[in-house]
């Protein structure tokens, strides 16, 4: 019988060590659904309550004030499922619950490429088996140019919330400084 425990979002720790920097537009979305929907699914901690899967949830979830959290015990021998009493799928809020899940996962994933190297050689991971870019510097790759101070304004809007969101990323690992404004 899995053991359960009540706990506070400050007991659990952050992995000093996530390989995710996250996006703008990725903590806007989760902003978004936490406030609409409140939690839609679980995180995973270790043994020591350090967080494996989960720390930019829990940082959005503590930033607008979600103190507590329910912690379900495993051996990871069984899938733990996130019973939400107060929705039903097939109706509005449920559907749009299933594309902010999906659409923020995705839109918050910016990896961060120093981390993923630094990962991947200390523990001997061959991140790409996990469908991760391979980062390893090049020894020939020239360095970039300096990226030029733009003073100028660019005011998109996007009915997409995925193209917005690549646009997003593409502009800022151009240079860009961009801002999300709702």
């Amino acid at each position: 019988m899995a053991k359960v425990k009540n706990a506070k979002i400050s007991d659990l720790i952050p992995d000093d060590k996530n390989a995710n920097k996250g996006t703008e537009y990725g903590k806007h979305l989760m902003d978004k659904s936490f406030r609409q929907f409140g939690a839609g699914r679980s995180i995973l901690v270790d043994k020591n309550n350090k967080i494996i899967a989960g720390n930019k949830s829990t940082e959005q979830c503590a930033e607008i004030g979600i103190e507590d959290v329910i912690i379900i015990e495993s051996d990871g021998t069984k899938l733990i499922a996130v019973k939400r009493t107060d929705i039903d799928i097939n109706t509005k809020q449920g559907r749009e619950l299933c594309l902010a899940d999906n659409s923020t996962g995705k839109a918050n994933l910016e990896w961060d490429k120093d981390m993923v190297n630094a990962l991947a050689s200390t523990f001997e991971i061959d991140a790409k088996d996990w469908g991760i870019p391979d980062f390893a510097e090049k020894e020939d790759e020239p360095e970039p140019e300096p990226i030029k101070e733009i003073s100028k304004k660019l005011i998109i809007t996007c009915n997409d919330h995925n193209q917005l969101n690549e646009l997003f990323n593409e502009l800022q690992e151009r240079g860009f400084r961009c801002e999300l404004k709702e």
